[in-house]
């Protein structure tokens, strides 16, 4: 077994392929920082992984990676980042006016409910107060008429309609008598 202190030579083999991997990734994206200021193009993480052929994640972890192209970004973004304050400011305005007009709103909703909630009691006093004056007798009393009426509805209903049924009949019998009539007199007629 190896110990502590002696390392292992496949390890230390290892490691140090990844220290010259790195190294050759952190000197791409110099390369490629210093390309962007040259064209003058707009440096950005996705430009600067894409141009060094690294992952974004590369930049993100590397602290040198990250440093460079944070420094690069911040040279050459003053003027970006006084646009981004402006629009960070235009929107902070219209939240605000949106969140004042939910503001409004929410108070006109509560008056409008408040007012609805007493409109609702006063209904149901006036309702409480018409049932009062009901006894059960009287209650029962009316129940009884509109069931005697119903029944009187649908006897007058029949009786309607046995009358238009004899209407009916009796208006077909009316045209056949003086189709008749008609028929009799033609024959007399022509004699």
């Amino acid at each position: 077994m190896n110990s502590t202190t002696d390392p292992d030579p496949r390890t230390a083999a290892a490691l140090a392929a990844r220290r010259r991997k790195t190294q050759a990734a952190l000197e791409r994206v110099h390369q490629a920082i210093a390309r962007l200021r040259r064209e003058k193009a707009q440096v950005s993480v996705a430009a600067v992984a894409r141009r060094a052929d690294v992952s974004r994640t590369f930049l993100y972890d590397n602290a040198e990676a990250r440093a460079a192209v944070a420094a690069t970004m911040a040279k050459s973004g003053d003027r970006r980042t006084q646009m981004l304050a402006e629009q960070d400011d235009e929107r902070e305005a219209t939240w605000r006016e949106r969140a004042l007009n939910a503001e409004d709103a929410l108070k006109a909703a509560h008056t409008e409910i408040l007012a609805q909630r007493t409109r609702i009691g006063e209904l149901l006093g006036q309702i409480s107060d018409l049932e009062a004056e009901w006894t059960q007798e009287a209650i029962q009393r009316i129940t009884t008429e509109n069931t005697t009426l119903k029944q009187r509805v649908r006897q007058l209903t029949t009786d309607n309609r046995t009358l238009d049924e004899r209407l009916k009949a009796a208006r077909s019998n009316l045209r056949f008598q003086d189709r008749r009539v008609a028929d009799l007199e033609a024959q007399i007629a022509a004699l």
